[in-house]
């Protein structure tokens, strides 16, 4: 069976119907993106995910999650078989798990899929993979004794970003690289950390409330909210709602400080092999829009555990992409529009 066969394949398609059901972001990157780089993009970022669910599971001990990691880990590294890690993780799928559980317990799927990757696209995707896994296992190792995360300084936190989506960058900037003029690959690489960071930090500020309440996981730095008076066991009250608002504030602030090295990643990133510049770019913006909101309404992260852009935005973002052709230097005046107020507005 050749490559073409492959790429059209039940797993693989399997797999591009799963991202649409599990991420709203990345499902808008997959679209945006053509072969090859659609498939790698949608399996490996599946892969990523099934790691993600198990630390993220609220319900499940943290010394298990350390064990389901590892175990899933070895898979990864060819020393057991995916089944073995299926069966391990059986007994911790919630009956109402929703789509992310499905993508765990279809773990050999989606890992028959990564081998339709040529090798050097294996080994682009892999590495990082591998890296995640161990990474977000150190994490529920060092917090096995308080039943979740519970980050302490703003320097843990980075790390932690590191392991979630640093990686990720690593993984998408090894896929985008091959063929890539190297001045644009020394741009890439220089600020693919600025990129992944900016999105992950993004999502630390806006989700603190599902954080703590679905997943009992705390990512705000404890030296932070200490400086707030407030304590974990206090940190959804509304009566603190204001005082958290401004350890929001301080990640929204660590987060604009890497939008400068996110678009120099953008102005570099090339369009071949199946990418597009509006795949990672529309994630971008609209991450310029919710720290907007998040500046407007940082309170509002406890009180109504919503603060995004509208789904009108979303599609707005989308639309100026799809009415003519933007460049790379055309994201930072876009960025601007954004910044001071809805696009679509």
């Amino acid at each position: 069976m050749g490559q073409t066969d492959y790429a059209t394949g039940p797993d693989v398609e399997w797999c591009h119907g799963a991202v649409h059901d599990v991420s709203r972001t990345f499902s808008i990157t997959v679209d945006r993106l053509e072969e090859p780089m659609s498939r790698y993009i949608c399996v490996g970022y599946l892969i990523c995910r099934i790691a993600d669910t198990i630390e993220d599971a609220g319900h499940v001990d943290p010394a298990v999650q350390t064990e389901l990691l590892a175990e899933y880990e070895r898979v990864l590294r060819g020393e057991a078989r995916p089944e073995a890690f299926v069966a391990a993780v059986d007994p911790w799928i919630p009956d109402d798990g929703g789509d992310d559980w499905a993508v765990v317990a279809r773990t050999p799927r989606v890992l028959r899929a990564f081998r339709t990757f040529d090798e050097d696209a294996r080994t682009a995707v892999g590495d990082p993979v591998r890296e995640l896994v161990a990474g977000l296992r150190t994490f529920t190792d060092r917090y096995a004794d308080e039943g979740g995360l519970r980050l302490q300084t703003v320097d843990e936190l980075e790390e932690y970003c590191w392991y979630a989506a640093g990686t990720v960058g690593t993984l998408v900037t090894q896929l985008l690289t091959p063929g890539t003029a190297p001045g644009r690959t020394e741009q890439l690489r220089a600020n693919a950390r600025s990129f992944a960071l900016l999105l992950q930090l993004v999502n630390v500020a806006k989700d603190v409330r599902r954080d703590y309440v679905e997943e009992n996981n705390v990512y705000l730095p404890a030296e932070w909210l200490a400086d707030a008076g407030v304590t974990v066991d206090d940190l959804t009250d509304p009566e603190n709602a204001d005082a958290v608002a401004n350890v929001v504030l301080r990640v929204v602030d660590r987060a604009e400080s890497y939008l400068d090295g996110a678009q120099r990643y953008l102005e570099a990133v090339p369009e071949h092999r199946g990418n597009t510049l509006s795949a990672w770019a529309i994630p971008y913006l609209l991450a310029v829009g919710t720290l907007r909101e998040l500046r407007g309404r940082p309170a509002d992260v406890i009180r109504e555990g919503n603060v995004k852009v509208s789904r009108a935005e979303v599609h707005a973002v989308i639309q100026e992409f799809e009415k003519r052709q933007v460049s790379g230097e055309d994201v930072g005046t876009l960025r601007d529009e954004i910044a001071a107020g809805p696009l679509h507005e």
